[in-house]
């Protein structure tokens, strides 16, 4: 399934870009029956009802077009936890309060972390955490997300 997820994201990511959108991520659920797509605006401005319902019709275009086969399309925004992945998205968001799980313990015994994002360079996210710096390389992140703010 991981070599069908990658063929999809290789055809919509482009098509996204030129919409002025960026892909959060894309999931295949279902035995590839149901097919998620989560958008935010490159800008980082978030994305309404509207904006999705466009990507949904564009998508289901390009789909038929490039002969993918899904039983269902949900087109959604990635939600006040927005997930971060790559060097990219921990620079932009940069000042926010961030929730980091890593595969597997680092040297202090600590799996997670929540704490401000400083931002990353060179592969190492640093997080300010209970008054303390940390740094994290992004390679060892399994999960990482932005903490709501309501």
């Amino acid at each position: 399934m991981k070599g069908a997820v990658e063929r999809v994201r290789t055809i919509v990511e482009p098509t996204l870009t030129g919409m002025g959108f960026e892909l959060v991520d894309l999931q295949l659920a279902g035995r590839g029956g149901l097919l998620r797509v989560f958008i935010d605006r490159a800008a980082g401005t978030g994305v309404t009802v509207e904006d999705c319902a466009t990507v949904s019709r564009h998508l289901t275009h390009l789909f038929a077009v490039e002969g993918v086969a899904y039983e269902r399309l949900e087109v959604s925004s990635p939600g006040l936890d927005r997930p971060l992945s790559g060097e990219r998205d921990f620079a932009r968001f940069a000042g926010r309060q961030v929730s980091v799980r890593l595969r597997s313990p680092d040297a202090a015994g600590r799996r997670r972390y929540t704490g401000l994002l400083r931002g990353a360079h060179e592969g190492v996210a640093t997080l300010e955490v209970n008054g303390e710096e940390v740094a994290v390389r992004l390679d060892a992140i399994d999960r990482a997300r932005l903490v709501p703010q309501v």
